[in-house]
C-alpha cells in the first residue's frame, strides 16, 4: 500500500514538474545557447528588431557563415551546427528573421524573400561581415537562395539543407489557401500535432527525447497570450512560401553550392490540401535532390539515405562531418 502511494505521488509530482512550457510572442522565456544581440532598424515605415547570435571562434579561419532557419525553426535549433562550425574556426551569425521566434512580429508587413534577404544584409553590414557563406535549412534554403541571387558578390558559397521549394507546389496543383485560412489553421497548433508531424517528416519515424525541446519551443509560443500575433505572422510567411518559388532561378546561381539532403524527407507545404493522388508525388527528396543538383551549375550533392528533413539534428556527427568537408572544398 505504501509502495502504491509513493508511486502515485511520484507520478503526480512528475506530471506537475512537466507542465507544458508557455513562452511569449517573441519567445520570451526560452533561453538560447549563446548570448543574443538585437539589430534595430526601420523597414516598411516601422521600427523592427532582429535578434541574432554572433559567435566567434577562438582560432578564426577567416570565414563567416550565416545560418538561416526554417519556418518551424529558430536560430537556437542550429546549436550543434554552431558548435561544430565555431570549433572548426568559423564565425557564425544566426539570426531570427522578422516574423519568427525572438524577432519582431509586425501586425502588417509585406513579407517576401527579397525583404528578408535585404534585412539580413543590413544586419551583416552593421556587424562588419562582408564576404559570407549562407546556409539555409527548410524555408531558410529558399531565403538563402534568394540572398545568393541578390548579392552574389557577397556570397562565397551557398549551402542548402533539405530546402523546401525544390518544386512549385502551386503549379503542380496544390490548392490555394488564403492568409485567413492559414491563420485559422495556425491557431490550432498544438504540441501533439507538431510532434506527430516532426516524427514522420523531420526524423523519418525515429524519435529521441532530445527532440522534445524543439517541439516545446514552437508550441510554447502558441500557448501564451500573444499566440494570435504568432499565428498571424506564421500565416503571412506561409503565403510568402507558396507564392514566391525560387526553383526556376537555380540555374542562375554562380557560386559553389552544397546540397545536403536527407532522402526520407517528404515535406511539401499545403500537401494536406492536395488531392490524394497528388499528395503521393509531392516532397520526394530522393528524386528532388539529384534534380536540383543538376539544375545548379556548380552543385555538390551529399545524400543521407536514412535521414529526414532535419539531418543536422537527427544525425549531427555525420551531418557535420559532411558539412565541414563540403565547406573546405
Amino acid at each position: 500500500m505504501k509502495y502504491c502511494l509513493a508511486l502515485l505521488m511520484f507520478v503526480c509530482g512528475s506530471s506537475i514538474a512537466a507542465q507544458p512550457a508557455v513562452y511569449g510572442p517573441r519567445l520570451e522565456g526560452f533561453e538560447y545557447p549563446y548570448p543574443v544581440k538585437t539589430f534595430q532598424f526601420t523597414s516598411q515605415q516601422q521600427a523592427l528588431e532582429m535578434v541574432y547570435m554572433d559567435v566567434k571562434p577562438a582560432k578564426p579561419n577567416g570565414r563567416t557563415l550565416v545560418l538561416m532557419h526554417g519556418k518551424n525553426f529558430c536560430a537556437a535549433t542550429w546549436v550543434k551546427t554552431i558548435d561544430a562550425l565555431v570549433k572548426a574556426g568559423y564565425r557564425v551569425v544566426a539570426p531570427d528573421q522578422i516574423g519568427f521566434c525572438k524577432s519582431s512580429k509586425p501586425a502588417h508587413y509585406q513579407f517576401s524573400f527579397q525583404q528578408l534577404a535585404s534585412n539580413t544584409r543590413a544586419l551583416l553590414a552593421s556587424i562588419g561581415a562582408e564576404k559570407v557563406t549562407v546556409m539555409g535549412h527548410s524555408m531558410g534554403g529558399m531565403l538563402a537562395t534568394r540572398f545568393a541571387l541578390m548579392y552574389p558578390e557577397q556570397t562565397e558559397q551557398l549551402v542548402m539543407v533539405n530546402p523546401i521549394g525544390l518544386e512549385d507546389w502551386k503549379a503542380m496543383g496544390v490548392p490555394y489557401r488564403s492568409v485567413d485560412d492559414w491563420y485559422a489553421r495556425e491557431l490550432n497548433t498544438s504540441a501533439e500535432g507538431i510532434r506527430k508531424y516532426q516524427l514522420n517528416t523531420y526524423y523519418a519515424g525515429e524519435w529521441r527525447a532530445e527532440f522534445d525541446q524543439w517541439v516545446e519551443m514552437q508550441a510554447g509560443m502558441f500557448r501564451g497570450k500573444g499566440k494570435e500575433i504568432v499565428a498571424w505572422n506564421s500565416a503571412l510567411t506561409a503565403d510568402m512560401i507558396m507564392s514566391q518559388p525560387v526553383v526556376y532561378e537555380f540555374p542562375q546561381l554562380k557560386m559553389p553550392v552544397l546540397l545536403l539532403i536527407g532522402e526520407l524527407d517528404n515535406t511539401a507545404l499545403g500537401k494536406d490540401a492536395a488531392p490524394p493522388a497528388l499528395q503521393k508525388t509531392l516532397g520526394n527528396y530522393r528524386e528532388l535532390g539529384p534534380k536540383t543538383a543538376k539544375a545548379i551549375p556548380r552543385a555538390t550533392l551529399v545524400n543521407f539515405a536514412d535521414l529526414g528533413h532535419s539531418p543536422q539534428i537527427q544525425a549531427p556527427d555525420r551531418f557535420h562531418a559532411a558539412l565541414l568537408k563540403g565547406l573546405a572544398q
